[in-house]
């Protein structure tokens, strides 16, 4: 009684004065006030929400710690959310395509009514009682309408034929980002190595300078700067250490696996010869625009909006429809049933609509000029990227060549001042110089190939023959053999 008395209270007083916070699994629905947070129910539901990471494909488990350039692609576009997107949107315009095409055909409709009546007995009329039961077909039929349907039709065909480009270019830039993490990988493992070396050469160091100074050639100052160098080449092992973590959850990432998955790469992957490109930079800027695929994409979507121009002016002008209708209707007093028909051929004659689709006519004239010069500012930006990174790509060949001159006259400097300091003619001075230029030298060495395994990737990439194994179509030769690269 007491809770009928309230609920009436409340339906007197308006629904606002009796509704409170609603609760959330027996919680309160809101945070008490500002400055408390909100204490969510515990619920195992949402933690079986949370996607797990993708299952390692049966082919690559027994290599997962051993995965070549070619493996690392596969598995990181059978895992990247990006690439399922594309193919969803793909798929998505392939239906509205279907769909559209539709318009070509009549579309036709079957109905079936029945109707159980009973009249009122009046004025000596007895009451009837009847039933009704009328099946029918209605079919419309556009016939022709200047444009209308086709433009609908060719715009969800180029539509189409832009998703799928699209697809195609969102595949390549996956690739693209994951080969820049696998070679970042790769050269932050190389500058590990080069910077272990370092330190166990500093350490050397460190015992000439302590021999010396056993035998009362050196001062503690030489020892204490070859600490010091010691010290700081180990720091910088340590520092490295952790980037190549870092570098290696990256690559993860990027094949959309969990950063703290036990895989790894081939040791010698990466390791392909370096060379220049053999064609000109004019041949791979005409190859990108003949097949750069966001480049067709961005023409196939001015294609779809010059087809809505079409669709647009044939709303201001006379479609001719046809119209049928044919049933059947059966009655308790008419058991065998009667046919009925009809047939209406009709001309749609548009008048005025308040300037409407004159404006729509328009705006769809404007859309595809914005199309247009959306897909001519691509162009000329495709053109640009080609021409970027093929000098880059050339720069990069020739500082890897430079690089192998310079770490050769290192190696050979740092024994020179270590055997000078040695025989007591050098000094500590010398001797960590040379060292200092002879780490920088291999990391130089590290950091130009994968300035040029990163550029021979980004121009694959920017002249459209990037595939989806990492590999490209472009061709190089030896350096030995180019003369002005």
């Amino acid at each position: 009684m007491l809770r009928h008395n309230f609920l009436l209270g409340c339906l007197v007083l308006g629904s606002g004065a009796c509704v409170g916070t609603p609760s959330v699994d027996g919680v309160a629905g809101v945070a008490p006030s500002p400055a408390v947070a909100w204490s969510p129910p515990a619920r195992q539901e949402a933690r079986d929400s949370i996607r797990h990471h993708p299952p390692i494909p049966p082919d690559l488990e027994q290599r997962i710690r051993k995965l070549s350039l070619e493996e690392v692609v596969d598995l990181g576009l059978r895992n990247n959310p990006q690439t399922r997107l594309s193919w969803a949107n793909a798929r998505a315009a392939a239906a509205a395509y279907g769909s559209d095409r539709g318009a070509y055909f009549p579309t036709v409709d079957g109905e079936v009514t029945g109707t159980r009546l009973k009249t009122v007995a009046s004025q000596g009329r007895s009451a009837v009682t009847q039933s009704v039961l009328s099946p029918s077909l209605s079919l419309t039929y556009l016939l022709f309408d200047f444009g209308g349907r086709s433009g609908t039709v060719g715009a969800a065909r180029n539509a189409l034929v832009a998703a799928n480009y699209t697809h195609n270019a969102t595949l390549q830039n996956v690739v693209l980002q994951i080969q820049t993490a696998y070679f970042q990988y790769i050269a932050t493992r190389a500058l590990l190595q080069a910077q272990r070396t370092t330190a166990r050469e500093a350490q050397s160091n460190l015992q000439a300078a302590e021999e010396r100074r056993r035998v009362g050639v050196a001062t503690i100052a030489d020892v204490l700067q070859a600490r010091t160098a010691s010290s700081q080449a180990e720091l910088a092992a340590e520092t490295i250490e952790g980037d190549l973590q870092t570098s290696r959850g990256a690559l993860a990432l990027a094949l959309g696996l969990p950063a703290n998955l036990p895989y790894d790469i081939d040791s010698m992957a990466g390791q392909v010869p370096v060379a220049v490109l053999a064609d000109s930079v004019d041949v791979l800027i005409a190859k990108a625009l003949e097949v750069r695929p966001d480049l067709a994409a961005a023409r196939a979507e001015f294609l779809a909006s010059r087809s809505q121009v079409s669709v647009a002016r044939s709303s201001r002008l006379p479609s001719l429809l046809l119209d049928g209708t044919g049933g059947r209707t059966y009655t308790t007093t008419l058991p065998q049933g009667g046919n009925n028909y009809s047939v209406t051929l009709g001309l749609r004659i548009p008048i005025f609509a308040g300037f409407s689709r004159l404006y729509d006519q328009r705006e769809a004239v404007a859309l595809a000029d914005a199309a247009q010069a959306r897909a001519d500012a691509l162009g000329q930006q495709v053109v640009f990227q080609v021409f970027s990174s093929y000098y880059a790509l050339q720069t990069a060949a020739r500082r890897v060549s430079t690089t192998d001159d310079l770490i050769a006259s290192a190696e050979q400097s740092n024994e020179v001042a270590l055997a000078r300091y040695r025989a007591g003619v050098g000094s500590v001075l010398d001797l960590l110089s040379a060292q200092t230029a002879l780490a920088d030298a291999r990391a130089q060495q590290v950091l130009a190939r994968l300035e040029w395994n990163t550029s021979l990737a980004q121009l694959a990439h920017d002249s459209g023959v990037l595939d989806t194994r990492g590999g490209s179509s472009l061709r190089l030769e030896p350096i030995s053999t180019q003369t002005n690269p």
